[in-house]
C-alpha cells in the first residue's frame, strides 16, 4: 500500500513538470520503482556483497593497465578514507553501498600494488649470452630435450642488481639429472617476449610477478658444481616433489604409452610437456583441452574423496556417528587432502585458485554454514585477488570462476525452484493430476539425471564463451558432448585412479592401474578425434575492441550474481554491446613482430602471410588467430622471397614490404619498398614511406598497420605513448643511431652485435 502511493506521489510530481519530459518520465516512473524493489530483494538476500570482488579486480586491472606507476601514497590512503567514510555512512544505504564500491577498487589496486612491490626482481635488459650458475627448480622433460627454471645464484657479466631471480631455458638433449642440481653452464638469455599484438597476451607481464627476468637456450654442456649454499628448506622440498611428479609421469608414459600416456600423466601430475602438438590439436579442437590442467574439477573431486570416504568409514562405528561431530572430522582430512594435492601437482596459480574455493566450501562445513553458495566462491575470489592478484588477468581464473558461478547459479535457481527434495503433496487439485505427475517425472531428471547435466554444462560453456572467444579466438560448438564425456572420464578413471596409484606407486603395484585410467583416456581420444572432424567442429573469430570483454563480463555477472528477474536481464544490454565491441573489433593488414624480426602481411588471396625468423613462430599463431585463421604457421609461412639479407613481400593494396635481416640489404629496399621493417637501425635517408626499426619499435612494442581505400594507414601500437611500467620500462633517451645509407651498404659490422641472434639461436627463415 505504502510502495501504491508513493508511486501515485512520484507520478504527480513528475506530472508537473509537463512537456515532453513530464509526458514520458510519468511513464518511466513505474519501471523505475520496479527495479527499486527489485534491488530491496537483492539486499534481503545479499547479494551486492557479491560484488565487492568484481569492484577490487576492477581495481586490480585498472592498476595493470595504467600506463605509469599509480601511485602507492594515493592508493593506500583512499583504501583507508573511503572505508572510514563507508562505516560512518553505513545508515545510508546509497551512499553506504557506493563508498564500499569504491573502497574494494582502490583495496585492490592496493593489493596488486603491494604484489609487485613484493617480487620485484631483475629483468634483462637486452640479448646477451652469458655463464650462469644456480639451482635447478623445475624439470619438465620433453619427448626430446627438456625445458627447466634455474633459480640464478651468479651470472659472469652481469651486476647483482641486473642479474634476473629466475630463467627459463631450453635443452635439445634430455638431460640425465633434475630439480635440485647445482649447475653451471652458459647460455643465450632474451628479455621476456612482448604482447605480439596491440592487446594482445603479454608474456613479459606475467614473467614479471613469477620473478622470471629471462628466457633462452643453453650452449654447450652442462656441468653439475659443487652448491656454494643450501637453497632453503621451502625451495629443497619443492625441488624434491618435482622430482617426484617427473618420476612418476615417466612411470605413466612408459606403462600406458603414446598420447594416452602423456595425457594420462598430465592429468595425474601436472606435467603437459610430454604431449604432442598434434594430441594438443585434436583435444583443443574438440574443446576438452582443460582434459590436460590440474583443475577445479580434479581438486573438487579430490576433497569429495576423502571427506566422503573417511565419514562413511566412520559412520560404520555406531558410537562415533552419535557421539562425534565425524563430519567435521571429514572436512578437516579432506582440507588436508587438498592442500597435499596442490603441492604434489606442481601448486599451479589454476590450481591454488581450485583450493581457495575448496577450502571455503569444507570450512563452511566445519561452521555449520551451507557450502556450495555464491558467497563462498566471492570469498575465494576476494582471497585470489589479494593473494595473486595478477591472476585476473589470466584464461585460467576467468575460465574457472565464470564456470564455477554459472553451476552455483543453476544450483541457486534449481533450489528456488524445486525446494530440497521435499515430499509430494497428495492434495494436489485433481484437474491438476497430469501437470503435477508430469512435473514429478521430469523433476528427478532436471535435477540429477542427464538433461540436468546438459543443462548445467550448457549453462557453464554459455558463461565462459566469451572468455574463450578473448583469450583464444575460437569456440567448440560440440563442447556439450565434450564436456559431459571429459567429467566422466575424470570421475570414473583419471581421479579415483590417480589417487590409488599414488598411493601403490612405492610399493610398484600400480601398473594395472594406469592401464585403467588408460583405457579411459583413450576413448576420450577417440572420441575427440571423432568431434573435431564434424563440420563447424571449431569456429574462428577475430579479435574483439578492447572494450568489449568488458560488457562481456558485466553481462556474465549479472545473470549469476543477481536473483531477480528484473536486475538480471540487465545482462541483455550489456550482452548486446559486448558483442557489438566483438564484431567491430581492429582489423589490420600488415603486423610487425616487437622485436621487429617477423612480419605477417595479408597477401593478394586476402590471407595472411608470414616472413621472418624461426623464433616468432609464437608471434605468427597470435597474428593468425587474431585474425580469424585457423591455419598453421607453417601453411602461412613463405619463403619464397627470403634470402641471408631479408624477405619481400606483396601486400594486397598493392604496397611492397621489405623485412631487412642485414644492413647490406638497406641499399636497394630503400628505394624500391614502399615499408621497411627491421631489427636494425635504419639508415639515414631512406626513402621507403613507411620505415619500422629498432627505434621505432623501442618505442611502439608490436605493431599492426591498416590500409584504408583513401590511403590513409591506421597504426597500432602495443605500448603506449608514455608508457612506464616494471615489465615494460619506457626506453632511454639517447641521440639513436643514425647511419648514412652508403655506409651500411658497405659495413655490416656497424650495428650493435650484442643485441643480433648468437651461438645457438635459430637466425634462418620460420620453419
Amino acid at each position: 500500500m505504502a510502495a501504491t502511493s508513493h508511486t501515485a506521489i512520484a507520478n504527480g510530481r513528475l506530472a508537473k513538470a509537463g512537456g515532453f519530459a513530464g509526458k514520458y518520465t510519468v511513464k518511466l516512473a513505474p519501471l523505475w520503482w520496479v527495479f527499486r524493489r527489485a534491488f530491496e530483494t537483492e539486499v534481503a538476500l545479499r547479494r551486492p556483497f557479491l560484488w565487492l570482488p568484481v569492484a577490487a579486480g576492477a581495481g586490480v586491472v585498472l592498476y595493470l593497465y595504467a600506463d605509469r606507476e599509480p601511485s602507492l601514497w594515493l592508493i593506500a590512503p583512499a583504501a583507508v578514507s573511503l572505508g572510514v567514510l563507508a562505516y560512518l555512512a553505513r545508515a545510508k544505504r546509497v551512499a553506504f553501498f557506493l563508498l564500499c564500491g569504491f573502497c574494494a577498487v582502490f583495496a585492490g589496486e592496493l593489493s596488486a600494488a603491494l604484489r609487485m612491490a613484493w617480487v620485484a626482481a631483475p629483468v634483462l635488459d637486452k640479448i646477451r649470452i652469458v655463464t650462469l650458475q644456480g639451482f635447478i627448480e623445475e624439470m619438465d622433460f620433453r619427448r626430446t630435450g627438456a625445458r627447466f627454471l634455474l633459480r640464478v645464484h651468479s651470472a659472469e657479466g652481469l651486476a647483482p642488481e641486473q642479474t634476473p631471480f629466475r630463467v627459463r631455458l631450453s635443452l635439445r638433449r634430455t638431460p640425465p639429472f633434475e630439480a635440485g642440481t647445482y649447475v653451471r653452464l652458459k647460455a643465450r638469455l632474451l628479455p621476456p617476449a612482448r604482447a605480439s599484438l596491440p592487446g594482445g597476451y603479454d608474456f613479459a607481464r606475467d614473467a614479471w610477478f613469477a620473478r622470471l627476468g629471462a628466457v633462452g637456450n643453453v650452449l654447450g654442456r652442462i656441468e653439475i658444481v659443487p652448491s656454494p649454499e643450501s637453497p632453503g628448506l621451502a625451495a629443497s622440498a619443492m625441488m624434491a616433489i618435482d622430482r617426484g611428479r617427473n618420476a612418476l609421469a615417466r612411470r605413466i608414459d612408459t606403462i600406458v604409452g603414446g598420447d594416452s600416456g602423456a595425457i594420462a600423466a598430465a592429468m595425474v601430475t601436472g606435467k603437459r610437456d610430454l604431449l604432442s602438438e598434434e594430441a594438443k590439436e585434436v583435444i583443443r579442437e574438440a574443446g576438452i583441452f582443460h582434459i590436460i590442467t590440474i583443475s577445479g574439477v580434479q581438486m573438487t573431486l579430490v576433497a569429495a574423496i576423502f571427506f566422503v570416504g573417511l565419514r562413511r568409514l566412520l559412520a560404520l562405528s555406531q558410537t562415533l556417528a552419535l557421539s562425534y561431530p565425524i563430519k567435521k572430522w571429514a572436512a578437516l582430512f579432506a582440507i588436508a587432502g587438498a592442500i597435499f594435492y596442490d603441492i604434489a601437482t606442481g601448486s599451479r596459480v589454476g590450481t591454488e585458485r581450485a583450493l581457495f574455493m575448496t577450502l571455503i566450501m569444507l570450512a563452511s562445513v566445519l561452521l555449520d554454514r551451507q557450502a556450495l553458495t555464491m558467497r563462498n566462491l566471492a570469498i575465494a575470489a576476494a582471497l585470489v585477488i589479494l593473494i595473486q592478484p595478477e591472476a585476473i588477468m589470466g584464461a585460467s581464473f576467468q575460465l574457472s570462476f565464470a564456470a564455477v558461478a554459472a553451476l552455483v547459479a543453476v544450483y541457486e535457481a534449481r533450489i528456488a525452484t524445486w525446494g530440497r527434495d521435499e515430499p509430494v503433496k497428495a492434495s494436489r487439485p485433481i484437474d491438476g493430476e497430469r501437470k503435477r505427475v508430469a512435473l514429478e517425472t521430469v523433476k528427478p531428471l532436471l535435477r540429477r539425471g542427464p538433461l540436468g547435466l546438459l543443462f548445467a554444462t550448457f549453462c557453464a560453456t554459455s558463461a565462459t564463451a566469451s572468455f574463450m572467444a578473448y583469450n583464444f579466438h575460437e569456440l567448440s560448438p560440440y563442447v556439450l558432448i565434450g564436456n559431459p564425456l571429459t567429467l566422466t572420464i575424470i570421475e570414473i578413471f583419471a581421479v579415483p585412479g590417480a589417487l590409488l596409484g599414488t598411493l601403490l606407486y612405492p610399493l610398484g603395484l600400480d601398473a594395472f592401474v594406469w592401464r585403467y585410467v588408460g583405457l579411459g583416456i583413450d576413448g576420450v581420444i577417440w572420441a575427440a578425434r571423432g568431434i573435431g572432424s564434424w563440420p563447424g567442429s571449431t569456429i574462428h573469430l577475430p579479435a574483439f575492441a578492447p572494450w568489449a570483454i568488458v560488457f562481456l563480463s558485466l553481462a556474465v555477472l549479472s545473470s549469476v550474481l543477481w536473483r531477480t528477474a528484473i536486475l538480471r536481464a540487465t545482462a541483455l544490454p550489456l550482452a548486446a554491446l559486448g558483442l557489438l565491441g566483438a564484431a567491430a573489433g581492429p582489423s589490420f593488414d600488415m603486423a610487425a613482430s616487437p622485436a621487429g624480426d617477423a612480419v605477417a602481411f595479408r597477401a593478394e588471396n586476402g590471407r595472411l602471410a608470414v616472413i621472418g625468423r624461426g623464433r616468432n613462430a609464437f608471434s605468427a599463431e597470435q597474428w593468425l588467430r587474431a585474425d580469424a585463421d585457423g591455419r598453421l604457421v607453417s601453411e602461412a609461412l613463405t619463403k619464397a622471397n627470403c634470402d641471408k639479407l631479408g624477405c619481400v613481400g606483396h601486400l594486397a593494396s598493392g604496397r611492397t614490404i621489405a623485412l631487412d635481416l642485414d644492413p647490406k640489404a638497406f641499399a636497394e629496399d630503400c628505394t624500391r619498398a614502399d615499408i621497411i621493417v627491421t631489427p636494425r637501425f635504419a639508415p639515414l635517408g631512406c626513402a621507403a614511406a613507411i620505415v619500422i626499426d629498432r627505434e621505432k619499435l623501442k618505442q611502439t612494442g608490436a605493431l599492426t598497420l591498416a590500409f584504408a581505400k583513401d590511403g590513409v594507414v591506421q597504426m597500432r601500437a602495443a605500448r603506449a605513448a608514455d608508457e612506464d611500467r616494471p615489465w615494460s620500462p619506457a626506453p632511454k633517451r639517447g641521440w639513436g643511431r643514425a647511419v648514412p645509407l652508403v655506409a651500411a651498404a658497405k659495413d655490416g659490422q656497424n650495428q650493435d652485435a650484442s643485441e643480433e641472434p648468437g651461438e645457438g639461436a635459430d637466425a634462418s627463415p620460420l620453419e
